[in-house]
């Protein structure tokens, strides 16, 4: 049987302000939504344990501001992610036609050693709201091909639909970026070694 290792994944939240990048990141570790709406001022994160394919992932997932205002925050929790998640409102055209400059200023910041094959996930949340839905599946699956077929979700933060599977893709990416740069030690990944675990009830729940 494997060891089972631990890992750290750090994973950064990119999209306009509204989008819903606060309340993607509480449903998927709180299970919570809230519709009173709070700018985010600077940058948060929350950690989630998950299992992906037998390893013990703790997933720290940052909410940047995404105000042109706060941006320039930004360099510092760019740098060492393993993944970067861009997200846009699929009732507002112009978040999604700005999702192109979120990934720029990603690899500008990141600067990430191979970024061709950086694991990008593209969220179009709120389709929940589908009679004020702007933004075609086939526009933005348009974009992500033309990226390198990057992963793209369709979610509503509010009810949850796909929220978990995004997250899960999200980990798994990250982990494969790992395993093809096994020795880079700037990939923002603590491996941890193994120690005896004491035994708890139940396992480990999504």
């Amino acid at each position: 049987m494997s060891s089972r290792k631990k890992v750290l994944l750090k994973v950064i939240i990119l999209g306009d302000s509204g989008v819903g990048k606060t309340s993607l990141m509480n449903q998927y570790v709180n299970k919570k939504f809230s519709n009173q709406y709070k700018a985010t001022i600077g940058a948060d994160f929350l950690t989630k344990e998950v299992m992906v394919d037998d390893r013990l992932v703790t997933m720290q997932i940052w909410d940047t501001a995404g105000q042109e205002r706060f941006q320039s925050l930004g360099v510092a929790f760019y740098r060492g992610a393993d993944s970067c998640v861009l997200v846009f409102d699929a009732t507002v055209a112009k978040t999604f036609e700005n999702i192109n400059s979120w990934r720029d200023e990603f690899l500008i910041q990141a600067g990430p050693p191979d970024p061709d094959n950086f694991p990008f996930v593209v969220i179009a949340n709120k389709i929940d709201l589908e009679p004020q839905r702007v933004v075609p599946q086939k526009r933005a699956l348009a974009w992500c091909k033309a990226k390198g077929n990057i992963p793209y979700f369709e979610c509503s933060a509010k009810d949850g639909t796909n929220v978990e599977q995004a997250f899960q893709t999200i980990a798994r990416n990250a982990l494969g970026k790992e395993e093809d740069t096994p020795f880079n030690t700037g990939t923002g990944i603590t491996e941890f070694p193994d120690e005896p675990q004491p035994k708890k009830n139940g396992g480990c729940c999504g």
